[in-house]
């Protein structure tokens, strides 16, 4: 990479965000920039000065206050860091709402929509445009956003779609969601699953219109998958974490792949795992963790 990269990583105030804006700061250049974004103006502004202060840190860390469900917000962002920086480098959509086994899904819904799938949106139509050539363009999922994880008379809203009907799409299972007639349309019932196999099909639509160009110059289009991660938003959802990550050590890969000197086509536009794309069409349908569940 040239001088003077600028790098944004949403939801960076704890766990695999914090760790991705760490291990940024550590391996990017003194003349770069690291933007922490968060809700909280408090805890941004304390975790970038954390972080900005760390031995490891080698460029520099600024905190940026910016809610993601927002997506105007998302846009002026954007807009701004194309007229002071001529563009970004490195984006990671990271954000993710907190979400209890007991709490209900219905109630709970709109919130988790918006924050994960949403947002997700907002960040690809925003910052899309202005990615500068040979950068990095990623949105942490996970391997339940392959298709096989749907019901497969819900896999043609999501199978090659545009990002308005990934949208759509989105918008009608909450709308079942809130009726109450998501379990005989066909969704699961933990909400986990759908969005993120939508983040995955959003991610694939926006790849799919800027392959071509984007392969050419080197940039990199992807979701991706760090693995399974020890934090209290997915600990009680999982029985045995004897295999968890902590959140540093799950930047790791992900990191990789950023910092990459060259783009693998094979992962272009894929949800990529431990460097290596998962398949779109595998998965089951998720038992276990809707017998946790409240409606």
């Amino acid at each position: 990479m040239n001088t003077s990269h600028i790098a944004l990583v949403t939801g960076a105030n704890q766990g695999l965000g914090r760790a991705l804006v760490e291990g940024l700061a550590a391996r990017m250049d003194q003349d770069d920039l690291v933007l922490l974004t968060g809700r909280d103006r408090q805890r941004v502004t304390e975790a970038a000065h954390e972080v900005a202060q760390a031995p490891s840190t080698r460029a520099r860390v600024e905190g940026e206050v910016l809610d993601v469900t927002d997506a105007a917000a998302v846009s002026r962002l954007a807009e701004d860091l194309r007229a002071r920086h001529g563009g970004v480098d490195i984006v990671v959509s990271n954000a993710v709402a907190r979400l209890l086994p007991g709490e209900s899904q219905a109630e709970r819904a709109d919130e988790f929509i918006d924050v994960s799938n949403s947002a997700t949106h907002a960040v690809l139509r925003a910052f899309g445009p202005v990615l500068r050539p040979g950068g990095r363009l990623l949105v942490v999922a996970s391997s339940l956003g392959t298709l096989g994880h749907l019901a497969p008379r819900l896999h043609r809203l999501f199978d090659g779609a545009s990002l308005d009907q990934v949208e759509y799409a989105v918008e009608s299972w909450r709308s079942a969601v809130h009726h109450r007639t998501a379990t005989e349309d066909g969704w699961p019932l933990w909400l986990n699953v759908p969005s993120k196999v939508a983040q995955v099909a959003a991610v694939r639509a926006v790849a799919a219109d800027r392959r071509e160009r984007d392969l050419a110059d080197g940039t990199l289009v992807a979701a991706v998958c760090p693995g399974m991660v020890d934090t209290p938003t997915s600990r009680p959802w999982f029985g045995d974490f004897s295999q968890a990550q902590s959140p540093a050590q799950a930047a790791e890969a992900v990191l990789d792949l950023i910092l990459a000197d060259r783009v693998d086509p094979a992962l272009y536009g894929e949800l990529v795992r431990f460097g290596k794309a998962l398949d779109w069409h595998a998965g089951t349908p998720p038992t276990e963790q809707d017998r946790l569940l409240t409606p």
